[in-house]
């Protein structure tokens, strides 16, 4: 039985469509139909109720989803378990949003360095799909996004509220200041209704960055104010390069942490112990930010 025939059946499982399966795992959705048919075919059993509104399991495919997330958990564990056979050393790889990296995920790992001089590293960096790849695949074994992820195998926590915060690189600037001088960095559904709600003033803005963290870049250099994290600005707020907009609210945007569940116990350990101090020193950063406003 092929692997990738089990993961083509969870996915589906999971979205209840074969489109949406095949969405995930980067496919078309003829291949995801065909691996669904071979599956059933080796079984000797339909796995799924196909209608017009989706699919969903049939008592047989109820019964064999335990059985599939137990075979593919034991695929990357064994996987894990030979590649480390002829290694001297643990191993340990992280995947992030961009955001999420500086002033953070570095932090991270540098204390893991500190804590555990013997733990090779590798950071990834993605979008939520492509970090949802890459956990799933097990080419990582912990990422840090700012959208969750509720999958088999996985465990999802709440990790930290991300401040953003307007600042502009001139001082003394309200909202109505900022006509023609204020980039929309787009952080998500969410924060664009936030933005449409709160600040009617800016609705049109003539400059729109996809970018998170990296517009802060942008606006050091330019006459522009922009949302930002907190913990990300600080450092500029208190050399002077940047200034808080007073006026402007601040909007909360929680971020995640998922770990994957087969994850060696003693390496997790020092990992969540090393991110929780990364934590407190973020959310430190952000109030001592905020208290200024």
């Amino acid at each position: 039985m092929e692997l990738q025939l089990i993961r083509s059946f969870l996915e589906v499982a999971e979205s209840g469509s074969f489109a949406a399966a095949s969405d995930r795992l980067f496919v078309t959705q003829s291949a995801v139909s065909l691996r669904i048919q071979r599956l059933e075919d080796q079984l000797g059993r339909p796995l799924f109720l196909r209608s017009k509104d989706g699919v969903t399991l049939t008592a047989a495919g109820r019964e064999f989803r335990s059985f599939a997330v137990t075979i593919l958990r034991n695929w990357e564990q064994a996987r894990q378990r030979v590649s480390a056979a002829d290694e001297v050393r643990a191993s340990l790889a992280i995947g992030a949003q961009h955001s999420l990296w500086p002033r953070f995920g570095f932090r991270w790992l540098d204390s893991l360095r500190e804590a555990a001089p013997d733990l090779a590293l590798r950071a990834e960096m993605a979008r939520p799909d492509g970090l949802s790849q890459m956990i799933l695949s097990g080419n990582v074994q912990v990422i840090l996004s700012y959208a969750p992820l509720a999958r088999a195998g996985l465990r999802t926590e709440s990790l930290l509220e991300e401040q953003l915060v307007m600042v502009a690189p001139f001082e003394g600037a309200g909202l109505a200041d900022l006509k023609g001088r204020y980039l929309l960095v787009d952080w998500g559904p969410d924060f664009l209704r936030f933005h449409e709600e709160a600040l009617a003033e800016l609705h049109d803005p003539a400059l729109v960055m996809a970018l998170g963290s990296l517009s802060a870049r942008f606006i050091l250099s330019r006459p522009f104010a922009a949302y930002l994290p907190a913990r990300y600005v600080k450092r500029y707020v208190d050399k002077g390069r940047l200034h808080l907009v007073a006026d402007a609210p601040v909007w909360a945007m929680p971020a995640w942490v998922i770990w994957r569940e087969d994850m060696d116990s003693e390496l997790r350990d020092v990992a969540q112990a090393t991110l929780n101090a990364v934590v407190e020193r973020a959310e430190e950063d952000t109030a001592d930010l905020l208290d200024t406003l």
